[in-house]
Protein backbone atom coordinates (compact mmCIF):
# COMPACT_ATOMS: atom_id res chain seq x y z
CA UNK A 1 0.00 0.00 0.00
CA UNK A 2 2.43 2.63 0.92
CA UNK A 3 4.90 1.74 -2.63
CA UNK A 4 1.55 1.65 -4.27
CA UNK A 5 0.88 5.93 -2.84
CA UNK A 6 4.31 6.62 -3.41
CA UNK A 7 4.13 5.89 -6.95
CA UNK A 8 1.44 7.43 -7.16
CA UNK A 9 2.83 10.44 -5.70
CA UNK A 10 5.79 10.56 -8.48
CA UNK A 11 3.29 10.46 -10.73
CA UNK A 12 0.84 13.23 -9.95
CA UNK A 13 4.09 15.07 -9.30
CA UNK A 14 5.27 14.06 -13.17
CA UNK A 15 2.06 15.38 -13.84
CA UNK A 16 1.98 18.89 -11.98
CA UNK A 17 5.82 19.35 -13.86
CA UNK A 18 4.30 18.75 -17.34
CA UNK A 19 0.84 20.48 -16.28
CA UNK A 20 1.55 24.41 -18.36
CA UNK A 21 2.54 22.54 -21.88
CA UNK A 22 -0.02 20.28 -21.80
CA UNK A 23 -2.47 23.20 -21.00
CA UNK A 24 -0.95 25.33 -23.47
CA UNK A 25 -1.20 22.57 -26.04
CA UNK A 26 -5.04 21.85 -25.16
CA UNK A 27 -5.90 25.42 -25.45
CA UNK A 28 -3.86 26.12 -28.76
CA UNK A 29 -5.82 23.16 -30.36
CA UNK A 30 -8.82 24.44 -29.58
CA UNK A 31 -8.27 27.70 -30.84
CA UNK A 32 -6.69 27.18 -34.06
CA UNK A 33 -9.35 25.18 -34.62
CA UNK A 34 -12.07 27.90 -34.01
CA UNK A 35 -10.42 30.52 -35.82
CA UNK A 36 -9.86 28.11 -38.64
CA UNK A 37 -13.24 26.66 -38.68
CA UNK A 38 -15.44 29.77 -37.02
CA UNK A 39 -14.03 32.50 -38.43
CA UNK A 40 -11.68 31.69 -41.88
CA UNK A 41 -14.68 29.78 -42.63
CA UNK A 42 -12.75 26.28 -43.37
CA UNK A 43 -14.92 23.19 -43.29
CA UNK A 44 -12.23 20.59 -41.75
CA UNK A 45 -8.74 22.57 -40.99
CA UNK A 46 -7.16 19.40 -39.76
CA UNK A 47 -3.93 20.66 -40.02
CA UNK A 48 -4.45 24.09 -37.70
CA UNK A 49 -4.81 21.82 -34.29
CA UNK A 50 -1.75 19.58 -35.50
CA UNK A 51 0.21 22.62 -36.70
CA UNK A 52 -0.46 24.19 -32.84
CA UNK A 53 0.39 21.25 -31.25
CA UNK A 54 3.66 20.32 -32.89
CA UNK A 55 4.71 23.88 -32.81
CA UNK A 56 4.47 24.21 -29.56
CA UNK A 57 5.17 20.70 -28.05
CA UNK A 58 5.43 19.62 -24.94
CA UNK A 59 8.84 20.32 -24.42
CA UNK A 60 10.86 23.99 -24.92
CA UNK A 61 13.02 25.62 -26.80
CA UNK A 62 12.79 27.23 -30.05
CA UNK A 63 9.03 27.57 -31.01
CA UNK A 64 9.43 30.17 -33.21
CA UNK A 65 11.79 28.17 -35.17
CA UNK A 66 9.67 25.20 -35.20
CA UNK A 67 6.45 27.01 -36.30
CA UNK A 68 7.91 28.04 -39.27
CA UNK A 69 9.56 25.17 -39.91
CA UNK A 70 6.11 23.49 -39.63
CA UNK A 71 4.46 25.80 -41.88
CA UNK A 72 7.29 25.10 -44.62
CA UNK A 73 7.13 21.60 -43.89
CA UNK A 74 3.30 21.28 -44.35
CA UNK A 75 3.73 23.20 -47.42
CA UNK A 76 5.93 21.41 -49.40
CA UNK A 77 3.84 18.06 -48.36
CA UNK A 78 0.78 19.26 -49.24
CA UNK A 79 1.72 20.85 -52.76
CA UNK A 80 3.99 17.76 -53.38
CA UNK A 81 1.20 15.60 -52.80
CA UNK A 82 -1.74 17.13 -54.14
CA UNK A 83 0.31 17.64 -57.63
CA UNK A 84 0.87 14.25 -57.75
CA UNK A 85 -2.23 12.26 -56.04
CA UNK A 86 -4.20 14.23 -58.38
CA UNK A 87 -2.57 12.82 -61.53
CA UNK A 88 -1.48 9.45 -60.28
CA UNK A 89 -4.20 8.82 -57.52
CA UNK A 90 -3.48 7.17 -54.79
CA UNK A 91 -2.18 3.37 -53.91
CA UNK A 92 0.40 1.65 -52.45
CA UNK A 93 3.29 2.90 -54.46
CA UNK A 94 1.73 6.29 -55.46
CA UNK A 95 2.23 6.80 -51.21
CA UNK A 96 5.62 5.80 -51.46
CA UNK A 97 6.43 7.98 -54.19
CA UNK A 98 4.68 11.03 -52.58
CA UNK A 99 6.64 10.47 -49.51
CA UNK A 100 9.68 9.93 -51.07
CA UNK A 101 9.45 13.06 -53.35
CA UNK A 102 8.03 15.44 -50.75
CA UNK A 103 11.26 14.28 -48.23
CA UNK A 104 13.62 14.63 -51.04
CA UNK A 105 12.57 18.04 -51.99
CA UNK A 106 12.32 19.23 -48.17
CA UNK A 107 16.26 17.69 -48.09
CA UNK A 108 17.03 19.54 -51.29
CA UNK A 109 16.28 22.85 -49.73
CA UNK A 110 18.98 21.91 -46.97
CA UNK A 111 15.95 21.67 -43.87
CA UNK A 112 16.17 20.45 -40.67
CA UNK A 113 14.19 17.59 -39.57
CA UNK A 114 11.57 19.13 -38.58
CA UNK A 115 10.75 20.08 -42.00
CA UNK A 116 11.51 17.10 -43.77
CA UNK A 117 9.37 15.15 -41.11
CA UNK A 118 6.21 17.44 -41.61
CA UNK A 119 6.38 17.18 -45.55
CA UNK A 120 6.58 13.56 -45.00
CA UNK A 121 3.43 13.49 -42.73
CA UNK A 122 1.46 15.98 -44.48
CA UNK A 123 1.75 14.04 -47.44
CA UNK A 124 1.00 10.88 -46.44
CA UNK A 125 -2.37 12.99 -44.97
CA UNK A 126 -3.15 14.36 -48.56
CA UNK A 127 -2.62 10.87 -50.39
CA UNK A 128 -4.97 9.29 -48.03
CA UNK A 129 -7.43 10.36 -45.68
CA UNK A 130 -7.76 14.21 -47.45
CA UNK A 131 -7.41 13.69 -51.38
CA UNK A 132 -6.47 16.40 -53.38
CA UNK A 133 -10.62 16.54 -54.07
CA UNK A 134 -11.37 17.62 -50.93
CA UNK A 135 -9.64 20.61 -50.35
CA UNK A 136 -7.32 23.07 -51.25
CA UNK A 137 -3.87 23.20 -50.90
CA UNK A 138 -3.70 26.39 -50.24
CA UNK A 139 -6.30 25.71 -47.69
CA UNK A 140 -4.25 23.46 -45.61
CA UNK A 141 -1.23 25.34 -45.54
CA UNK A 142 -3.51 28.48 -44.35
CA UNK A 143 -5.19 26.07 -41.71
CA UNK A 144 -1.05 25.33 -40.83
CA UNK A 145 -0.09 28.97 -40.58
CA UNK A 146 -2.92 29.41 -38.36
CA UNK A 147 -1.89 26.50 -35.98
CA UNK A 148 1.75 27.43 -35.79
CA UNK A 149 1.30 31.24 -35.53
CA UNK A 150 -2.02 30.56 -32.56
CA UNK A 151 0.54 27.99 -30.68
CA UNK A 152 3.41 30.59 -30.68
CA UNK A 153 0.97 33.17 -29.27
CA UNK A 154 -0.66 30.80 -26.76
CA UNK A 155 3.50 29.88 -25.66
CA UNK A 156 4.30 33.96 -25.23
CA UNK A 157 0.52 34.55 -23.46
CA UNK A 158 0.54 31.68 -21.34
CA UNK A 159 4.81 30.85 -20.67
CA UNK A 160 5.80 28.37 -18.55
CA UNK A 161 8.44 29.93 -15.60
CA UNK A 162 11.53 29.62 -17.35
CA UNK A 163 13.55 30.22 -14.39
CA UNK A 164 11.94 26.43 -13.03
CA UNK A 165 13.87 24.27 -15.19
CA UNK A 166 17.09 26.62 -15.24
CA UNK A 167 16.97 26.04 -11.62
CA UNK A 168 16.23 22.27 -11.40
CA UNK A 169 19.28 21.62 -14.12
CA UNK A 170 21.41 23.87 -12.59
CA UNK A 171 21.16 22.20 -9.69
CA UNK A 172 22.14 18.91 -10.82
CA UNK A 173 25.10 20.76 -12.94
CA UNK A 174 26.74 21.94 -9.70
CA UNK A 175 26.04 19.19 -7.55
CA UNK A 176 27.79 17.16 -9.59
CA UNK A 177 30.88 19.44 -9.71
CA UNK A 178 30.93 20.06 -6.24
CA UNK A 179 30.49 16.19 -5.60
CA UNK A 180 33.16 15.77 -7.31
CA UNK A 181 35.41 17.71 -5.87
CA UNK A 182 34.46 17.04 -2.67
CA UNK A 183 34.93 13.20 -3.51
CA UNK A 184 38.57 14.27 -4.80
CA UNK A 185 39.13 15.99 -1.28
CA UNK A 186 38.16 12.93 0.38
CA UNK A 187 40.45 10.36 -1.57
CA UNK A 188 43.48 12.38 -1.40
CA UNK A 189 43.10 13.10 2.07
CA UNK A 190 42.94 9.11 2.83
CA UNK A 191 44.90 8.03 0.10
CA UNK A 192 42.46 6.16 -0.97
CA UNK A 193 42.91 4.34 -4.86
CA UNK A 194 39.25 3.22 -5.21
CA UNK A 195 37.28 6.25 -3.98
CA UNK A 196 39.41 8.56 -6.29
CA UNK A 197 38.29 6.07 -9.80
CA UNK A 198 34.83 6.28 -8.15
CA UNK A 199 35.12 10.16 -8.59
CA UNK A 200 36.58 10.07 -11.68
CA UNK A 201 33.99 7.59 -12.90
CA UNK A 202 31.26 9.45 -12.29
CA UNK A 203 32.53 12.96 -13.34
CA UNK A 204 32.53 11.47 -16.33
CA UNK A 205 28.52 11.10 -16.31
CA UNK A 206 28.49 14.51 -15.66
CA UNK A 207 28.36 15.91 -19.68
CA UNK A 208 24.95 14.89 -20.41
CA UNK A 209 23.56 17.14 -17.43
CA UNK A 210 25.80 20.11 -18.66
CA UNK A 211 24.00 19.95 -22.06
CA UNK A 212 20.52 19.72 -20.57
CA UNK A 213 21.52 22.65 -18.51
CA UNK A 214 22.33 24.65 -22.19
CA UNK A 215 19.16 23.21 -24.00
CA UNK A 216 17.20 24.35 -20.60
CA UNK A 217 18.85 28.00 -20.46
CA UNK A 218 18.04 28.21 -24.35
CA UNK A 219 14.28 27.48 -23.40
CA UNK A 220 14.17 29.83 -20.49
CA UNK A 221 15.84 32.69 -22.72
CA UNK A 222 13.42 32.49 -25.39
CA UNK A 223 10.32 32.78 -23.20
CA UNK A 224 11.59 35.76 -21.52
CA UNK A 225 12.35 37.33 -24.62
CA UNK A 226 8.77 36.76 -26.26
CA UNK A 227 6.78 36.29 -23.21
CA UNK A 228 6.01 39.88 -21.34
CA UNK A 229 4.85 38.27 -18.04
CA UNK A 230 8.33 36.62 -17.97
CA UNK A 231 10.36 39.85 -19.02
CA UNK A 232 11.32 40.39 -15.51
CA UNK A 233 12.98 37.17 -15.17
CA UNK A 234 15.66 38.24 -17.46
CA UNK A 235 18.27 39.20 -14.72
CA UNK A 236 18.02 35.84 -13.26
CA UNK A 237 18.81 34.29 -16.30
CA UNK A 238 21.68 36.33 -17.47
CA UNK A 239 23.39 35.00 -14.09
CA UNK A 240 22.81 31.41 -15.25
CA UNK A 241 24.17 32.42 -18.95
CA UNK A 242 27.35 34.01 -17.41
CA UNK A 243 28.11 30.74 -15.32
CA UNK A 244 27.10 28.44 -18.16
CA UNK A 245 30.47 28.07 -19.69
CA UNK A 246 32.75 28.63 -16.92
CA UNK A 247 30.85 26.37 -14.91
CA UNK A 248 31.16 23.57 -18.02
CA UNK A 249 34.89 24.46 -18.03
CA UNK A 250 35.22 23.92 -14.22
CA UNK A 251 33.49 20.63 -14.44
CA UNK A 252 36.14 19.76 -17.34
CA UNK A 253 39.29 20.66 -15.22
CA UNK A 254 37.60 18.70 -12.63
CA UNK A 255 37.78 16.01 -14.76
CA UNK A 256 41.32 16.25 -15.56
CA UNK A 257 41.85 17.04 -11.54
CA UNK A 258 40.39 13.59 -10.82
CA UNK A 259 42.39 11.61 -13.17
CA UNK A 260 45.43 13.46 -12.39
CA UNK A 261 44.67 12.71 -8.57
CA UNK A 262 43.97 9.15 -9.49
CA UNK A 263 47.29 8.81 -11.01
CA UNK A 264 48.96 10.76 -8.42
CA UNK A 265 47.69 8.30 -5.18
CA UNK A 266 48.50 5.26 -7.34
CA UNK A 267 52.31 6.29 -7.95
CA UNK A 268 52.05 7.18 -4.38
CA UNK A 269 52.82 10.90 -4.63
CA UNK A 270 53.54 13.14 -1.49
CA UNK A 271 49.82 15.11 -1.15
CA UNK A 272 50.40 18.68 -0.67
CA UNK A 273 48.93 19.39 3.10
CA UNK A 274 46.49 22.14 2.05
CA UNK A 275 45.42 20.34 -0.41
CA UNK A 276 42.31 18.70 0.66
CA UNK A 277 41.12 21.29 2.43
CA UNK A 278 41.42 23.58 -0.95
CA UNK A 279 39.18 21.58 -2.74
CA UNK A 280 36.72 21.20 -0.16
CA UNK A 281 36.77 25.28 -0.04
CA UNK A 282 36.05 24.96 -3.52
CA UNK A 283 33.19 22.69 -3.32
CA UNK A 284 31.90 24.67 -1.01
CA UNK A 285 32.27 27.70 -3.85
CA UNK A 286 30.24 25.42 -5.70
CA UNK A 287 27.56 25.54 -3.33
CA UNK A 288 27.12 28.69 -2.63
CA UNK A 289 27.28 29.40 -6.25
CA UNK A 290 24.22 27.54 -6.70
CA UNK A 291 21.95 28.65 -3.55
CA UNK A 292 22.82 32.55 -4.75
CA UNK A 293 21.80 31.71 -8.91
CA UNK A 294 18.75 29.87 -7.38
CA UNK A 295 17.63 32.67 -5.05
CA UNK A 296 18.19 35.65 -8.02
CA UNK A 297 21.37 37.10 -6.04
CA UNK A 298 24.32 38.47 -7.25
CA UNK A 299 27.46 35.30 -6.66
CA UNK A 300 29.26 37.92 -4.29
CA UNK A 301 29.59 35.20 -1.46
CA UNK A 302 30.92 32.19 -4.05
CA UNK A 303 33.11 35.31 -5.65
CA UNK A 304 34.88 35.91 -2.61
CA UNK A 305 35.22 32.43 -1.26
CA UNK A 306 36.78 31.29 -5.49
CA UNK A 307 39.30 34.09 -4.38
CA UNK A 308 40.26 32.98 -1.19
CA UNK A 309 41.39 29.46 -2.58
CA UNK A 310 43.04 31.07 -5.80
CA UNK A 311 44.89 33.18 -3.02
CA UNK A 312 46.32 29.63 -1.34
CA UNK A 313 47.28 28.43 -4.75
CA UNK A 314 50.79 29.62 -4.38
CA UNK A 315 53.87 28.07 -5.93
CA UNK A 316 55.03 26.74 -2.49
CA UNK A 317 52.48 24.36 -2.94
CA UNK A 318 53.50 22.95 -6.37
CA UNK A 319 56.81 21.90 -4.35
CA UNK A 320 55.35 19.86 -1.81
CA UNK A 321 54.10 17.26 -4.85
CA UNK A 322 56.23 15.46 -8.19
CA UNK A 323 54.28 15.93 -11.48
CA UNK A 324 50.47 14.31 -10.85
CA UNK A 325 50.14 16.01 -7.78
CA UNK A 326 51.65 19.61 -9.61
CA UNK A 327 48.77 18.95 -11.99
CA UNK A 328 46.45 18.54 -9.64
CA UNK A 329 47.76 21.97 -8.13
CA UNK A 330 47.37 23.89 -10.86
CA UNK A 331 43.56 22.38 -12.18
CA UNK A 332 42.77 24.12 -8.59
CA UNK A 333 44.06 27.54 -9.79
CA UNK A 334 41.89 26.60 -13.36
CA UNK A 335 38.27 25.58 -11.50
CA UNK A 336 39.04 28.95 -9.09
CA UNK A 337 39.64 30.69 -12.14
CA UNK A 338 36.52 29.16 -13.56
CA UNK A 339 34.37 29.73 -11.06
CA UNK A 340 35.28 33.55 -10.16
CA UNK A 341 34.18 34.02 -14.08
CA UNK A 342 31.09 32.21 -13.00
CA UNK A 343 30.05 34.70 -10.34
CA UNK A 344 30.93 37.55 -13.08
CA UNK A 345 34.24 38.57 -13.12
CA UNK A 346 35.76 38.93 -16.78
CA UNK A 347 38.52 36.26 -17.44
CA UNK A 348 41.41 39.32 -17.01
CA UNK A 349 39.83 40.04 -13.71
CA UNK A 350 39.69 36.20 -12.31
CA UNK A 351 43.14 35.27 -13.43
CA UNK A 352 44.73 38.78 -11.47
CA UNK A 353 42.92 36.97 -8.19
CA UNK A 354 46.08 34.05 -9.07
CA UNK A 355 49.58 34.36 -6.79
CA UNK A 356 52.13 34.26 -9.59
CA UNK A 357 54.28 31.23 -10.76
CA UNK A 358 57.33 32.90 -11.20
CA UNK A 359 59.09 35.79 -9.27
CA UNK A 360 58.57 37.84 -12.83
CA UNK A 361 55.02 37.75 -12.87
CA UNK A 362 54.84 39.82 -9.59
Amino acid sequence: MLRLREELTRRLRRLLRTGVPIVQCALAAGVAWFLAHDIVGHVAPFFAPIAAVISLGVSLGQRMRRALELVVGVSIGVGVGDVLISVIGTGTWQIALVVALAMSTAVLLDSGGVIVLQAASSSVLVATLLPPATAGGLTRMLDAAIGGLVGFAVAALLPANPLAVAHRNGRVVLGALADALRGVASAVAHRDVSMAADVLADARKSHKSVEEFRAALEAGAEIARFAPIRWRRRGDLDRYETAATPVDRALRNTRVLARRALAALRDEEPVPRPLPGMLEELAGTVVLLRDELASGKDPLQAREAARSVAKKSTVELLGEGDFSMQVVVLQVRSIAVDLLQASGLTRTEAVAALPPLHPDEG
